[in-house]
């Protein structure tokens, strides 16, 4: 995101705890290192100079760690946010893009999932995101703050130049933890769960390139200027592949015999999800560019063999 801002003519400034983060992806951008839970550090961060927008991606986001330490995740994710909109209201700024994500949905109860699908999380992660929706629709009403939520299918690939990628340490996710798999780097993959009601039982998700999330934030500035009030997108490519799918395809892309596990289901996961990504499409103009599972996963293969930062 920090690439194509300042590739579209915006000057960006990073604040980040670096707690999961790397400051070498910035490469040089402006960077302050703060906490959101500690207001005294975003009053540093937003006292360096006059911003217009703020984008904001700080969450804990492992669904299974949310049910064993519900209190981290509600303290990062929803105090951790209102703490910012606090400094943010303070300073005049009345434009912000938040990372929402498809654990707001809970289990579907349709096949294609849709933003009019009701909002009933099954895990504390969801529900810090639903919460969070809830107060910037109330910000909006109260306040006059304009925001835009998006809702994140499975986010995945990797920048085309293999130059930034995900980077996590431990990994959770499933594309990056096959990859490292395929590399030696990992003691074979775990698939959790294989007696969802899915054609070969293993969970079915929608992957969505991260350029493709980073070009839909984009467009969210220029809707917001035209449009007040809170408004919520899906992001995803309306297809859903189920976990072993997502490894025989990464076979053929690695030519890697990838080991893998059956283990028990993780709590807190649901067998299927999907987006219906048409409102996106409509209202913002946008469309994804990385619209196959294996373009995404070989992204990421030339960033997990690339050297790191």
């Amino acid at each position: 995101m920090v690439r194509l801002l300042i590739e579209n003519g915006f000057s960006v400034t990073v604040f980040d705890n670096l707690s999961t983060g790397h400051a070498e992806a910035i490469q040089g951008t402006p960077f302050v290192q703060g906490d959101l839970l500690n207001p005294k550090d975003l009053e540093r961060a937003f006292s360096t100079r006059r911003f217009d927008a703020v984008f904001h991606f700080s969450a804990l986001i492992a669904v299974g760690e949310s049910v064993a330490e519900p209190e981290r995740y509600y303290l990062n994710n929803v105090s951790g946010t209102l703490n910012l909109l606090d400094v943010m209201r303070r300073a005049d700024i009345d434009r912000f893009v938040f990372s929402s994500s498809a654990a707001v949905y809970g289990s579907p109860t349709t096949d294609l999932i849709d933003e009019t699908h009701p909002l009933e999380p099954i895990n504390p992660y969801g529900w810090t995101k639903r919460i969070i929706e809830q107060v910037l629709s109330d910000y909006a009403a109260a306040f006059g703050m304009r925001s835009v939520s998006f809702r994140y299918f499975n986010a995945a690939g990797a920048h085309p130049d293999g130059t930034i990628g995900e980077a996590h340490d431990p990994e959770t996710h499933l594309i990056p933890s096959i990859l490292l798999a395929a590399l030696g780097k990992r003691n074979g993959l775990s698939v959790f769960g294989s007696d969802y009601e899915t054609p070969d039982g293993t969970c079915i998700r929608d992957y969505i390139h991260i350029l493709d999330i980073c070009s839909a934030h984009l467009s969210a500035l220029d809707w917001m200027d035209e449009r007040p009030g809170a408004h919520a997108f899906n992001l995803g490519n309306g297809t859903g592949f189920t976990t072993m799918e997502v490894i025989e395809a990464a076979r053929a892309v690695t030519g890697v015999e990838i080991p893998y596990r059956i283990a028990p289901r993780r709590d807190g996961d649901a067998a299927v999800l999907v987006a219906d990504s048409a409102l996106a499409q409509a209202l913002l103009g946008w469309t994804p560019r990385y619209s196959d599972i294996e373009t995404i996963l070989e992204t990421a293969w030339r960033w997990h063999r690339a050297p790191k930062y």
